[in-house]
């Protein structure tokens, strides 16, 4: 009987750099994987980032136009507020002299009528603003666009409005409750613009007669013959002067003159003289050539008409 002889075949020994291989070989799919990852991370921020500066960019460019939107409005407010605040100005003014016309007792009705056309004038005004008023409150509410203080500024230009409103209001209320007899001030006018006229020409006739005076002028003879000039005084019918009759009594004789208006009086002789009395200095004898007297110039008419209303000229040819 045989026996089988049964062999082992003994496993072949692993040499070193075969196991060295395997591990530089995990070592590089380790970094390769690394690497891809660290590409998809870098590539994922890198969008991101691109996404971020986008969203910023938009977000500058949004709160610029907000900025630019509010800017505009903070003029628009501060033209608005300047408008405002002059047109009350002007209400106001015109409120005080419609309050003084209106509490004349006697105010007539064409005045009344004036009045109520100048309330009507303030209250649309005062509606205008209203209108500026209710567009700053709208622009206020506006998102993005609270702008502390302004508020408080538009409840104030409101309630000075409303006050304005309110006055007018009251004031036209007023005027239209008066019970005013038109007929009786009429003719209470009427009166007075007629004792006015009858006042007036009255101190236009004592005017007219303090202005009055009289000029005659002619030789002695002239004079005399009517009844204006006598020869008085000397010795033996020596040195006699002409003087001015008294009582005369007739202002027919004489140019009536109105010494506001009358600056020269006639002559045209050789010589001439003042019977009547005036001061020297208030007038003067004006001469054409060397041996003629034009006239007599009154260079002060107050002053040489104050000593007598009669200027009496005797001329010699």
């Amino acid at each position: 009987m045989k026996t089988e002889e049964i062999t082992f075949n003994k496993p072949k020994s692993e040499s070193p750099n075969d196991g060295g291989k395997a591990l530089v070989g995990g070592l590089i799919v380790a970094l390769v994987l690394v690497l891809i990852i660290g590409v998809i991370i870098v590539s994922k921020n890198h969008k991101q980032r691109i996404l971020d500066a986008g969203l910023m960019e938009r977000q500058k460019l949004d709160m610029a136009s907000q900025l630019n939107q509010r800017d505009s409005i903070i003029n628009e407010w501060v033209v608005a507020f300047n408008e405002i605040e002059s047109d009350i100005k002007k209400i106001t003014t015109r409120e005080n002299i419609l309050n003084l016309q209106s509490m004349n007792p006697e105010i007539s009705k064409n005045k009344k009528e004036e009045i109520l056309k100048e309330i009507q004038v303030i209250r649309d005004m005062i509606d205008q603003n209203k209108k500026k008023l209710s567009y700053l409150n709208k622009q206020l509410k506006n998102p993005g666009i609270q702008i502390a203080g302004m508020q408080s500024q538009i409840d104030t230009l409101n309630a000075r409005i409303a006050e304005r409103d309110k006055y007018m209001a009251q004031l036209k209320s007023d005027l239209s409750q008066r019970n005013i007899e038109i007929g009786q001030l009429n003719d209470k006018v009427g009166s007075m613009e007629t004792a006015l006229a009858d006042s007036t020409k009255k101190l236009g006739n004592q005017t007219a007669e303090l202005n009055k005076a009289y000029v005659v002028s002619g030789t002695y003879k002239d004079l005399k013959a009517k009844g204006l000039l006598v020869k008085e005084g000397g010795v033996l019918g020596l040195g006699k002067k002409e003087s001015l009759q008294e009582n005369f009594g007739d202002d027919h004789l004489f140019t009536q003159v109105d010494i506001t208006k009358t600056k020269t009086i006639p002559v045209n002789s050789k010589s001439a003289k003042l019977v009547t009395e005036h001061p020297a200095n208030s007038y003067e004898m004006v001469k054409e050539g060397k041996d003629k007297i034009a006239y007599i110039e009154i260079k002060d008419p107050a002053n040489f008409w104050k000593l007598s209303k009669y200027a009496v000229v005797e001329v010699r040819n």
